[in-house]
């Protein structure tokens, strides 16, 4: 495949509409080394759908419950320093979600290992509250940190 310049990405053909309910204010986008493999562990395993893509540039914008994020094949852009595996280090990514379990299950049909088992997590919120949450971690195919969690209410504290 020949390497688009910035401005033929941009503008590559693509499919899809915009993310259900608008864009969110804050979307990370990931480098990724190869998008077919990351797409098939953000969707196939993580449950996201694709809202539009442009595949000749390699390029894809994800959405799940709300969560966005957009997954673009390594080309160059916006480079600050060395991609070497595992990528986003110092980072994790949480991602809110009604349900851990069809996400559990879809990782383990795909063997796919968890970088931490579920847990209960218990967070306190300014002087008087805790929210808990049930919780996982899992290295996407390029090694970015993400942290599903799954709301367990609040408590006062103590």
């Amino acid at each position: 495949m020949t390497e688009l310049t910035r401005a033929e990405r941009d503008a590559s053909a693509g499919t899809g509409s915009r993310p259900t309910g608008g864009f969110a204010p804050l979307v990370p986008e990931l480098d990724v080394t190869s998008i077919e493999a990351s797409l098939n562990f953000w969707c196939d395993g993580l449950g996201f759908r694709i809202a539009y893509d442009r595949p000749a540039a390699r390029f894809a914008y994800l959405e799940r419950q709300g969560a966005q994020i957009m997954l673009c094949q390594i080309n160059g852009n916006w480079k600050t320093g060395t991609l070497e595996r595992p990528f986003g280090r110092g980072i994790n990514f949480q991602i809110a979600t009604d349900d851990l379990e069809p996400i559990l299950e879809a990782l383990r049909k795909q063997d796919w290992p968890l970088f931490e088992d579920v847990s209960e997590s218990w967070y306190r919120i300014g002087e008087t509250h805790e929210s808990g949450s049930r919780e996982f971690l899992v290295q996407d195919p390029d090694g970015y940190l993400i942290r599903f969690s799954q709301s367990i209410g609040t408590r006062p504290v103590g």
